[in-house]
């Protein structure tokens, strides 16, 4: 019998355990050793059985233990050294206070960072996969730093799913029902006691309201709004209800709350809580794109014209890309988001018609959302094109991938090449106390000899031996099996045996059974005599892509033969518990991506913290921060076509097998090189991950990076855009847009010396500018190394200077020297740009007039 109605009885501590409360519920116990081991003395089984949730375990602790607790003088000295030690973390000057100090003031006074996802703790089940797990430790390494984030999300009732298996294979999903109240949140109130709520208009007089949830992630506030309340009929109520759910109209309302109801309610957060107001504000991805429609509508009300608004919004908003796949970003019909944004929709007071412009793909064949626009037919609404014409800094999440990422949307800078596409790049990090082992921390701490660092991985491997057998128990209870069927379940994996992971989500480009595509020789690896391999794999397909399910079927069906199910396991419902496990206990992190499609891919830089050796394509991180002391590259077959995915598949797998079996085993099992019994080599490997590797993936040093490039610039560009600032920004924009058909390099007229190494060119170009004069233009010399069709490498950039006036013809003269510092062939072209002191990029315009080749 199912209950009608739920709630949670909540506990009340004793007066001396109050302060359980204040650790409970700020999540820094996620990565703080110091106080998890507080929280499980508490109740280890319940810590246990509570899934390490200490907002849980607090409500089942039973009232004798409590009262036990109470009077422990040891635990009541701990508990209190562990409450002073959080509130100094909270109070403290950190890093971010002290470089402010030195620069005197000029970092943001805070910075709102949006996200549709964030995965902090398993305790909080509001994340999907890499996107969210990043956001997470976006919000830590801010929180470590001191610097001021704002976190803005959505709740979502029933979280993405439970992964489970049917008795064939086939992935099954299941949606728990998420009550607000047993999870380590705080209702956002107003002064008169009431919860803060924000509004949205919807189409036929409907309204979307949702209230905000405060979650307190070490020093960063995270708000998530949620629309389970009273006030919204049936339809509404269930636009928070999954992550990446529902039909089009279901995710554009959910963006739509995201990024005007998140606005809106980083607006009632700040007037609440007297937090300063953000200065920079930063899209993890396209999902909150309309936060910067949101805000074009709160300058337009102070009387700001929308161009204007638009300059204004743009110089303090910060958007990163995180797909290289066309299938990975959002598109609407035009229709839908028009009736939306139309009349009794929201954001009425803007031209309907510039807001669909802002997300509108462009003509051609370098529209990013995969098939082409053609003209006549109507271009789709697109989420990272509104994310990238709202930010005046954009940034793809590793090198390869703002190489990817500047190609993918080259069409909304027509007349550039693609890579001065203004997306630059911070490649990804995570954060080191969530994700490295306890054990391999301490060991770092009191330095590793090579014996201490053999059996801590052999230790950590074992711990993952159980863990493995514990979950593949459950996993075949679920799938039907019975308790007396499972006894070969105790002999699966070997604590001594070369063990890979492989976990991730499921599309078909990350290529899950790429192990599958010689089955005897993979047989053959894992059941060798003297080398033998296990592989665990975990991840989860969305609920819509039978694809990647069918995957997961073949895989796990291989998994499951007899011969070889000791050696190869499959575990579902794959999530951050289970990741902390696997990274620890693998000793080689495999990867094997389509390249370039891995954005980033941190898994295996959670793996490295733990000196875990990769083995990867040449993708994401792993394309820029290879060396073969940290793992091993699998060759790619980048020149086979892509109509011939099948070989391309074959080539790849085939050079997996083969590290495999030369090079990854042999180097794990020769323990004669020492004369210790150890592996020496792979020993070697191991330390230079973890001392060399390590460091470069941490979050904190991708946080630094936005810090120095993006949020600081952007707070500067911010400050300096006032109301008269961004008019006079438009109306340049709005004139040289209008004048630039007239803009046109006539003539280059080169000096006549020889060209000799470490000479000059004099150049001397007319160029008519049109109505403009030449302060609102540069006129560039772009020079460099050709290639045999006569195509710049590497350009430099000279600015030419005007000399004299206006000829006859009203064209000016510009003159200029280009320096000769290389031997070899070398060119040089002519260009024309807008000039502005207050554009970031030189091709934010769109705009270039370059001298007609030959």
């Amino acid at each position: 019998m199912k209950a009608i109605r739920r709630f949670s009885v909540r506990p009340v501590l004793p007066e001396p355990l109050r302060p359980l409360q204040e650790l409970a519920r700020n999540l820094r116990w996620s990565w703080h050793p110091e106080t998890r081991d507080l929280l499980r003395s508490v109740d280890p089984d319940g810590w246990t059985s509570g899934g390490e949730d200490p907002v849980r375990l607090l409500g089942t602790v039973t009232a004798g233990r409590l009262a036990a607790l109470a009077a422990d003088r040891g635990f009541l000295r701990r508990l209190g050294m562990a409450v002073e030690d959080l509130r100094d973390y909270l109070t403290e000057p950190r890093w971010y206070q002290q470089t402010d100090a030195r620069a005197g003031g000029e970092l943001p006074r805070a910075i709102a960072y949006f996200s549709p996802e964030f995965g902090i703790t398993p305790a909080l089940p509001q994340y999907s996969g890499g996107l969210g797990i990043l956001a997470g430790d976006h919000l830590k390494a801010a929180s470590d730093l001191g610097a001021p984030l704002i976190g803005v999300g959505l709740l979502y009732r029933h979280g993405y799913f439970r992964q489970s298996l049917s008795p064939d294979g086939w992935q099954q999903e299941h949606y728990p029902v998420i009550d607000p109240h047993e999870l380590p949140l705080t209702p956002l109130l107003e002064a008169d006691g009431s919860r803060a709520r924000v509004c949205l208009a919807l189409p036929g007089g409907r309204t979307l309201t949702a209230q905000i949830w405060q979650v307190q992630v070490g020093r960063v506030p995270l708000l998530l709004l949620d629309s389970s309340v009273a006030e919204n009929g049936p339809a509404e109520r269930d636009v928070t209800d999954r992550l990446y759910g529902g039909g089009s109209e279901h995710r554009l309302l959910q963006e739509m709350l995201l990024g005007i109801g998140g606005m809106r309610a980083v607006r009632a957060f700040c007037r609440l809580t007297g937090h300063p107001e953000p200065e920079v504000f930063h899209m993890n991805e396209g999902h909150a794109g309309f936060l910067g429609p949101e805000r074009v509508r709160e300058l337009g009300e102070l009387g700001i014209g929308f161009d204007a608004a638009l300059r204004a919004v743009r110089a303090g908003t910060i958007f990163t890309t995180h797909t290289p796949v066309p299938a990975g970003i959002d598109r609407f019909a035009e229709e839908l988001v028009a009736r939306h944004f139309g009349e009794g929709g929201e954001l009425a007071s803007l031209d309907l018609q510039a807001l669909l412009g802002l997300g509108r793909e462009p003509l051609g064949a370098a529209a990013p959302g995969g098939q082409p626009v053609t003209e006549g037919e109507p271009a789709p609404f697109n989420m990272a094109v509104l994310g990238l014409r709202t930010a005046q800094r954009c940034n793809g999440v590793s090198t390869l991938h703002g190489h990817v990422s500047r190609g993918m949307f080259a069409g909304l800078w027509p007349g550039f090449d693609a890579e001065e596409a203004p997306i630059g790049s911070v490649t990804n990090g995570v954060h080191a106390p969530t994700w490295t082992a306890d054990a391999t921390r301490r060991l770092a701490e009191g330095g590793r000899g090579d014996t201490e660092l053999w059996e801590l991985r052999r230790s950590l491997r074992e711990q993952l031996v159980h863990d493995v057998r514990a979950r593949l128990r459950a996993s075949w209870r679920q799938r039907g099996a019975g308790q007396a069927e499972l006894g070969w379940v105790d002999e699966v994996f070997d604590p001594d045996v070369l063990t890979l992971g492989f976990a991730r989500r499921v599309p078909s480009y990350k290529r899950l059974t790429l192990m599958l595509q010689d089955p005897d020789r993979l047989r053959a690896l894992l059941l060798h005599p003297e080398r033998p391999v296990q592989i665990v794999v975990a991840g989860k397909a969305h609920p819509a892509d039978d694809g990647g399910k069918r995957l997961i079927q073949e895989l796990v069906r291989f998994a499951d033969d007899p011969e070889v199910r000791h050696r190869i396991v499959f575990l579902p419902d794959y999530g951050m518990g289970m990741a902390r496990s696997l990274y620890a206990g693998c000793d080689v992190w495999l990867n094997n991506p389509l390249r370039p499609l891995e954005a980033c891919g941190t898994s295996g830089m959670k793996a490295a913290l733990n000196g875990c050796l990769n083995l990867s394509v040449r993708d994401g991180w792993w394309d820029e921060w290879f060396d073969p002391d940290f793992g091993w590259e699998i060759p790619t077959a980048d020149g086979v076509a892509a109509a011939e995915p099948e070989r391309r598949d074959a080539i790849e797998a085939a050079a997996l097998y083969t590290l495999l079996e030369q090079q990854v085993a042999p180097c794990f099992y020769d323990r004669g090189v020492n004369g210790a019994g150890l592996p020496g080599r792979w020993l070697e490997m191991v330390r230079a991950t973890l001392d060399r590797l390590a460091p470069r993936v941490l979050a904190e040093r991708m946080l630094r990076e936005y810090i120095t490039n993006y949020y600081a610039p952007a707070a500067a560009a911010h400050r300096a855009m006032t109301a008269e600032a961004a008019g006079e920004l438009a109306a340049f924009a709005e004139r040289v847009t209008r004048e630039w058909p007239g803009v046109a390099v006539e003539h280059v007229e080169p000096g006549n010396e020889p060209p000799t190494l470490g000479g000059s060119v004099s150049l001397r170009v007319r160029v008519a500018l049109g109505g403009l004069e030449p302060s609102a233009v540069e006129v560039q010399a772009v020079t460099g190394r050709v290639d045999g069709d006569d195509t710049l490498a590497e350009p430099g950039y000279v600015p030419l200077k005007a000399t004299g006036g206006p000829d006859l013809a009203g064209r000016w003269t510009f003159e200029g020297e280009l320096t000769l510092n290389r031997p070899g062939p070398f060119g040089y072209t002519v260009r024309v740009l807008p000039a502005h002191p207050l554009l970031a990029h030189r091709a934010e315009l769109g705009l270039v007039a370059a001298a007609p080749a030959g």
